[in-house]
């Protein structure tokens, strides 16, 4: 029996150190303009990317569809009118007010949640946070109805086939994030949104930093198709924060000696909130025929955005690879000595 002991505390000793030697790589994302195209529709610089071959005309509209629909969801669905003065960076923000009351009977129209902004209406607007997270929990197909969803199928795939499959694979690079292999399609994200590679060294988080409301963001999470690989504890707002202190949050919230970190988006903010931190930027380039965009993207070249801060991993690099690396090394040091104006010259 002690030899059986001796052997178990092994295994277990061996399982939690696996654990602690595990690379976790946890990948920010931006939301619009990187994982979405919205404001770009409707404002037409996505179409005058393209020299006048897109129907700057037809982007509009569908911008429009999609922002009246998901202001009319955030409403109905989501507790948007109620709650729009009080945006919160996350919706776990407000747990240490929330006692746990069964919800189901719960009437969110009749409880006169109002201001002043007291105790008591925090824990009102703490049950409506957890309402919303369980919905997302959910997905979209236990929200709306038949004729709803085949509406925003429609809609998502016009949408997709006007912008080249951007919507479609930007979500499978999401997917491709948290399995950490190219082409793959049948990771799902944990409870915590940490998802274990089928790789043993690696986990992968996928964190959403936008500067839109909230609420509305995580209405268009779940209308983009993308709650599968971003849990809603994962979606941070910075709208009244700012993009430095919800990083700074992230770092603490999963730091640790084996964690790194990498930033995706097209904003001057996101890059230089990322600066700031000294982790990787990679900019997303609306343009046709960048490989910074979608499709285009790949996990190689943001591996090679990794490498330059962290160092190799233990796959083999190729001359191509050492080359790209060093030129990204070089602009990411160069880029470190220049006030953060750098980012800003960039737009």
């Amino acid at each position: 029996m002690g030899d059986g002991l001796t052997v178990l505390d092994q295994k277990t000793h061996d399982s939690s150190k696996s654990a602690m030697d595990k690379i976790t790589n946890v990948y920010i994302w931006d939301m619009d303009e990187t994982l979405i195209l919205l404001k770009s529709l409707l404002n037409g610089t996505y179409a005058e990317a393209f020299s006048g071959s897109k129907d700057g005309q037809k982007g509009v509209e569908l911008g429009k569809m999609w922002e009246n629909h998901i202001l009319k969801i955030c409403d109905e669905s989501f507790f948007y009118e109620q709650i729009e003065n009080y945006n919160k960076p996350f919706l776990d923000a407000l747990n240490q007010y929330d006692d746990g009351r069964e919800l189901s009977d719960y009437d969110f129209n009749q409880d006169e949640f109002s201001p002043p902004y007291d105790d008591l209406n925090i824990r009102k607007l703490a049950y409506r946070h957890r309402a919303i997270a369980n919905k997302y929990k959910k997905g979209s197909q236990n929200i709306f109805d038949r004729e709803m969803l085949s509406f925003w199928d429609e809609l998502y795939n016009m949408t997709d086939v006007y912008t080249d499959r951007w919507l479609s694979s930007a979500r499978a690079f999401l997917e491709q994030c948290s399995s950490g292999k190219e082409g793959s399609t049948s990771s799902l994200a944990s409870v915590n949104g940490i998802i274990d590679s089928t790789d043993a060294k690696f986990q992968h988080i996928n964190v959403l930093v936008t500067s839109g409301a909230l609420i509305p963001s995580l209405v268009k999470c779940l209308l983009f198709r993308l709650d599968d690989w971003i849990a809603h504890e994962n979606v941070y707002s910075s709208w009244e924060v700012g993009k430095p202190q919800c990083f700074q949050w992230i770092k603490e919230r999963f730091g640790n000696p084996n964690v790194r970190f990498c930033v995706i988006g097209d904003g001057w903010e996101e890059c230089e909130a990322a600066q700031t931190m000294q982790w990787p930027f990679v900019k997303i380039d609306l343009r046709p025929g960048s490989s910074h965009r979608f499709p285009g993207l790949s996990l190689r070249t943001v591996g090679y955005y990794f490498s330059v801060v962290y160092g190799k991993d233990d796959a083999e690099h190729d001359e191509d690879t050492k080359l790209v690396t060093y030129i990204l090394s070089f602009s990411f040091s160069l880029s470190l000595s220049l006030s953060s104006s750098s980012c800003k010259g960039a737009w």
